[in-house]
């Protein structure tokens, strides 16, 4: 299987700690690199866990809040620094360009590197990105500014050929690649070999959903259903869901009711407030509804 994983970056929330960044994650799908947000201190924890900024053509921000989107400026200006080329493509609300062009017209080592805005839907589910490996879609949360999750989906792998079979036969290898598409072997006598003789079953396809600044919003569980792993925000215990409430967040155990809810198989919270000096109690809180519930520390990767 293609590897794939969840690299945390920064899992504080408005305030950062000692402990965590703002926050900033890395999708690695078989060595490509999408950013999702990008708090202050994005470019320094990149280097610090041994990924690459150069390899980020795609970055998906969540909202324009300062902890999503702080790290921009710095990251770019190191992107150039470093003589990146190409494409740059950020999707996000679309005044981020208004916030960004009067920063970038100072870095002088753009010139070979462009960027495109993408601007997000904030009324429906959408699909943003889309290769021969990967779909990426957004759909909208609930906070005090216009805010969007994300689901990144691997495409149906090909099958795999049964090599006995394939060297018994002597097919072609021109034929293969038809045949791990899912078509049948014709013979030059005119015989058909089923593709089922053929070929063993692809790899099941993963998923992974992000869920970050948002009260519960039982709405995202079509997208989210069943996904292999949800990084679903906790910034207070439930014993301040009213507070959570008032400012627009989720608690412990609400999230891990979303993800009960919707058949996850691993859910990771995060997005803590400042004021917990340890995330244990808040993890020990979600699993006693969800037991298959961890803490996005920074530095952690998670695979898929």
């Amino acid at each position: 299987m293609l590897p794939f994983s969840v690299t945390i970056l920064g899992s504080s929330s408005a305030l950062p700690t000692l402990k965590r960044f703002p926050t900033s994650q890395v999708v690695n799908l078989n060595e490509k690199l999408y950013l999702i947000d990008c708090g202050e201190g994005t470019q320094i924890q990149l280097r610090k866990f041994g990924l690459k900024a150069g390899k980020i053509n795609h970055i998906f921000i969540s909202h324009l809040h300062g902890d999503h989107i702080f790290g921009l400026p710095g990251l770019i200006s190191t992107m150039a620094l470093g003589g990146k080329k190409g494409e740059l493509h950020i999707y996000s609300h679309s005044e981020l360009k208004l916030m960004m062009d009067p920063l970038l017209k100072f870095i002088s080592e753009m010139d070979d590197f462009r960027i495109i805005y993408h601007p997000l839907s904030f009324r429906g589910h959408a699909v943003l990105f889309e290769d021969s490996k990967l779909t990426v879609e957004s759909f909208p949360l609930k906070h005090r500014v216009p805010c969007c999750g994300f689901v990144f989906r691997e495409k149906q792998h090909e099958l795999h050929l049964r090599g006995d079979q394939v060297e018994y036969l002597k097919i072609p290898i021109r034929e293969r690649v038809a045949i791990k598409g899912g078509a049948d072997y014709h013979r030059e006598d005119g015989t058909v070999i089923p593709n089922s003789e053929l070929t063993f079953p692809s790899d099941p396809v993963r998923s992974y959903a992000f869920c970050t600044d948002t009260v519960p919003r039982k709405q995202i569980i079509p997208v989210i259903n069943n996904v292999d792993l949800l990084y679903h925000e906790a910034t207070f215990g439930d014993d301040l869901k009213d507070l959570a409430l008032k400012t627009y967040h989720s608690t412990t155990k609400q999230a891990a009711e979303i993800a009960l809810e919707a058949g996850v198989k691993k859910l990771i919270i995060g997005h803590f407030s400042s004021r917990y000096k340890s995330e244990k109690p808040l993890v020990d809180e979600a699993r006693t509804i969800f037991p298959n519930t961890f803490a996005a520390n920074d530095g952690e990767k998670f695979e898929l």
